[in-house]
């Protein structure tokens, strides 16, 4: 279960178009770093080119959001992520993620600042895209473990700040609890038993840009 958040009076930060840009590209940037770890953990249980999925994908929609004007509003800004992760990378993956974020923009229409209401919103309705596209479902041993626990710790928590770390938490906690699964979906599953014991790649990946997004926190303020 996820860690519980404390109400707080404090409100939860918001940001408008031009914050979210630079929070995205920043946590990007970050989440290069973790390329051949990904490489290796995909090496052990894929075909190895998550490292590269996510370097050109994260390389590409920095490229993208630098080009874009002050004013464009996050649902074009989630928009541009999506297409631009997509054009980079032919894998599974990047189609998986591309729909995700398109599925969580629409949550964004009509909307110049997001909160961590709009962050509840468009992560859940990215990890109903995932199981819906992937065909997969919590406990398949994928990113989706990640992603649906950031959603339950997401809903408990009314502050900002303190949804970070219980985000944080719970993608780390998904990780660990799943690796003693076997792999259900795509190329791991290959492995049938040999799967039990090695974190999911996706998993982490999404792990790492939850660690890299709370390590920029300082960019949209």
């Amino acid at each position: 279960m996820p860690q519980p958040c404390h109400l707080s009076s404090k409100p939860a930060d918001r940001m408008d178009g031009e914050n979210l840009n630079q929070r995205v590209r920043a946590a990007l940037a970050v989440l290069v770093e973790s390329s051949d770890e990904l490489r290796d953990l995909d090496q052990a249980l894929g075909d190895g080119d998550l490292g590269i999925t996510i370097t050109a994908g994260s390389h590409a929609v920095i490229d993208a959001l630098e080009e874009l004007p002050d004013d464009a509003s996050p649902t074009e800004i989630a928009r541009v992520c999506a297409k631009a992760f997509a054009n980079a990378n032919p894998s599974t993956m990047a189609a998986l993620v591309a729909g995700a974020l398109l599925n969580g923009s629409r949550t964004w229409v009509g909307k110049e600042q997001v909160g961590l209401q709009e962050a509840t919103e468009f992560v859940a309705a990215a990890a109903a895209s995932i199981s819906q596209r992937g065909k997969s479902s919590v406990g398949d041993k994928t990113i989706l473990d990640g992603i649906s626990a950031a959603v339950d710790a997401m809903q408990e928590c009314s502050d900002a700040e303190k949804a970070i770390t219980a985000t944080t938490l719970a993608a780390a906690r998904a990780v660990k609890e799943t690796t003693g699964l076997q792999s259900r979906r795509g190329r791991a599953s290959w492995l049938q038993e040999r799967s039990i014991g090695l974190p999911d790649p996706g998993a982490v990946a999404f792990q790492r840009f939850v660690e890299a997004w709370a390590s920029t926190s300082e960019v949209s303020r």
